[in-house]
């Protein structure tokens, strides 16, 4: 009796926590168009019909649950596609759920793992400027020990800074993109230009070269992703874009020294 109780209580407080989390996500309608010019949403695309649209739905209230917590301006809403079949030609929606966020007239595709981690990393680095200051050496620091990777422009108004800008816009829904004096790098960081352009990484850093690397665009989209990293099935993708060979380890995630993992 008592354990049926206790199970009880459990799942009423499940049940209760899920109906909160799931008020901080707004179910809309037409008047959308309107609603996103003004602010900023991150919106889950999805169809009545889709099992997996279902399954994820308890993350998407904990994403919207999250970001409120934290008094973020960002609304999360749903827009089921069935009735409103604009959206799929408009926005470009190839599958489901799918969640973009919108600024505007600017939209961005979140295509990583559909977990609470992930998504918010995602909604945190887009909905950002394309680059954010660090403005000293502490800051500095806390981005190094947050980020795995990360771009860096050092220095003041040149065409490079200009050449910057476009490509952390291009590319800000891939990674982090920073600006900084020379005085907040680590001692251990030595440029021989200012300004310059510098990847860090794999707890190492590469400065760009023109005449070595090309155009910026073409070396940020190389330099992207870190030499080690877990795959899902969206990298996979991307990297098979990519002209360079690629070395994929499988391994048994739960035991990743086993003799059979390749």
């Amino acid at each position: 009796m008592t354990a049926a109780l206790f199970l009880f209580i459990d799942l009423s407080v499940l049940v209760v926590s899920i109906s909160l989390a799931a008020a901080y996500v707004e179910e809309l309608d037409d008047r959308f168009n309107e609603m996103r010019r003004s602010e900023p949403w991150l919106v889950e695309f999805y169809a009545p019909w889709c099992e997996y649209c279902k399954t994820f739905e308890p993350i998407w209230y904990d994403v919207a649950a999250e970001l409120k917590s934290q008094g973020s301006h960002i609304n999360v809403g749903k827009l089921d596609t069935t009735v409103y079949t604009d959206a799929v030609t408009e926005l470009k929606i190839r599958g489901y759920p799918s969640i973009i966020f919108i600024k505007g007239d600017k939209y961005f595709h979140y295509n990583g793992q559909k977990t609470k981690d992930a998504i918010l990393e995602f909604t945190y680095r887009v909905s950002g400027p394309s680059v954010r200051a660090l403005t000293s050496v502490q800051l500095f620091q806390h981005v190094l020990s947050r980020h795995q990777l990360f771009f860096v422009y050092v220095g003041g108004r040149s065409p490079l800074k200009g050449q910057f800008y476009k490509v952390a816009s291009e590319f800000l829904i891939h990674n982090y993109f920073f600006s900084a004096t020379v005085d907040v790098l680590p001692q251990a960081v030595t440029l021989q230009d200012v300004p310059s352009v510098v990847v860090f990484k794999d707890g190492a850093y590469d400065i760009y070269n023109e005449v070595r690397d090309g155009n910026l665009s073409s070396w940020v989209d190389r330099e992207r992703f870190p030499r080690y990293f877990l795959m899902d099935s969206f990298s996979l993708y991307q990297m098979g874009e990519r002209t360079k060979l690629v070395a994929v380890a499988v391994v048994d995630e739960k035991n990743p020294s086993a003799e059979s993992s390749r």
